[in-house]
């Protein structure tokens, strides 16, 4: 029993230095882009390769639309590469979007960016999350 107690006593030590331990810090990281990709790739996806930033590259053809979603506690901004679109925000503005324009959208605002070029459009989108933020965690 006295054995029993000793492993399960170390087991416990082992745990609790293991999930005490604070995250792996984030490394410096390049990426290269392919300006003639026909699909659409995520960038960076938080932790552990960012604090709490995701990003991604979005390539989308001419007449269509990412689906409306909504940013929830992160605020986002998309950086516009080529061609032409908007973002649409639910129930608000409409951001017209040209190649090196950038858009910002708050935390917790429903929106969707569609193409409305006759070229691909191709745009870098980050968000991050707001701590803090009355409506965050």
């Amino acid at each position: 029993m006295c054995r029993f107690a000793s492993v399960c006593f170390l087991i416990l030590l082992l745990a609790a230095t293991v999930f005490t331990q604070s995250p792996a810090k984030p490394h410096p990281r390049g990426i290269m882009l392919d300006p003639f990709a026909q699909k659409s790739v995520d960038l960076f996806q938080g932790p552990p390769e960012t604090i709490t930033m995701r990003s991604g590259y979005v390539v989308l053809a001419p007449g269509h639309s990412v689906g409306k979603h909504s940013t929830k506690d992160y605020e986002e901004v998309v950086t516009i590469l080529s061609g032409n679109g908007e973002m649409r925000i639910t129930g608000g503005d409409t951001l017209k979007l040209r190649q090196y324009s950038v858009g910002y959208c708050p935390p917790q605002t429903e929106h969707n960016v569609f193409n409305t070029g006759t070229d691909t459009l191709r745009y870098i989108w980050l968000v991050a999350r707001v701590p803090g933020h009355p409506t965050g965690n």
